[in-house]
């Protein structure tokens, strides 16, 4: 008697062995990463201070764009004008450096800043002891000179011009012979003109030292009060003079090779 065979079938599982995955593209790719960053390190290390300070000022701003205000080459930043939008930026940057004053709590009551038409306005003002000069004297005091020192490396870093006045108040001179508010005021102007030039300031960078003697009271209800004798420096606004600006159209009533348009206005200033 015939019998009929069972028919048996195998299933093999097909595939390629683990070894031909993908996984250890990761992980050789992560070694070659690490392995670069290990010998970017070792080269940041052997190399000079300055190509450190370079790669590490890359990292904190690669597009260059993020700080605004100042820089750290004096007088640069052609590209950069400091208008009214801006400017209280600046006197947040100068308020917080005084604040690492060490005579900051005796002179915080003395310094204000304001944004005005001109630029910023900054008033150091005096007390009846004397609080940047001695009493009646164009000399600067240690106070005085740690605040001016400060300023001037501060506004050293910005490409606009600075402006230094000098104030007194109304009681005359107490020597006798021609000197006066005027000369003193002058002098004051001057002195921190010097001292803030010898440590930040731009050769070029003051347009003008100009002494008003009492003639620009701080409080005019009470002209021997000692706040009207004071140092104001003014931060000018930096006028633009690229070429995006459109020249103004022109209109058909001026004939071609007609030059007798509007002069320009003549510069005005007095010479002292």
């Amino acid at each position: 008697m015939n019998k009929t065979r069972p028919i048996i079938i195998v299933k093999k599982k097909g595939g390629h062995g683990g070894h031909h995955g993908g996984a250890w593209k990761v992980a050789y790719a992560d070694f070659v990463t690490a392995m670069m960053s290990l010998f970017i390190v070792l080269w940041l290390l052997s190399s000079s201070k300055k190509v450190q300070e370079a790669v590490g000022g890359y990292f904190k701003d690669p597009t260059g764009t993020a700080q605004k205000i100042g820089s750290t080459m004096e007088g640069a930043g052609e590209n950069f004008t400091l208008t009214k939008d801006n400017m209280p930026k600046l006197k947040e940057q100068l308020e917080q450096k005084i604040h690492e004053l060490t005579s900051f709590e005796k002179l915080k009551n003395h310094i204000e800043m304001t944004v005005t038409n001109e630029g910023l306005r900054i008033e150091l003002m005096e007390s009846p002891s004397g609080t940047l000069f001695d009493n009646g004297s164009p000399k600067l005091n240690d106070d005085g000179r740690e605040l001016l020192i400060s300023l001037a490396q501060e506004m050293g870093k910005l490409p606009n011009k600075i402006s230094i006045e000098g104030h007194t108040d109304s009681k005359p001179y107490a020597t006798t012979g021609s000197y006066s508010n005027w000369e003193l005021s002058t002098d004051r102007a001057n002195s921190a003109r010097r001292l803030m030039q010898a440590n930040g300031l731009g050769p070029n960078q003051v347009s003008q030292v100009r002494g008003f003697a009492d003639q620009r009271l701080r409080k005019l209800d009470d002209p021997l009060d000692a706040s009207n004798r004071r140092i104001s420096l003014i931060v000018q606004y930096t006028v633009k003079t690229d070429d995006d600006t459109p020249p103004p159209a022109a209109t058909d009533d001026k004939k071609p090779g007609d030059d007798s348009a509007t002069p320009p206005a003549e510069a005005s200033g007095t010479k002292k």
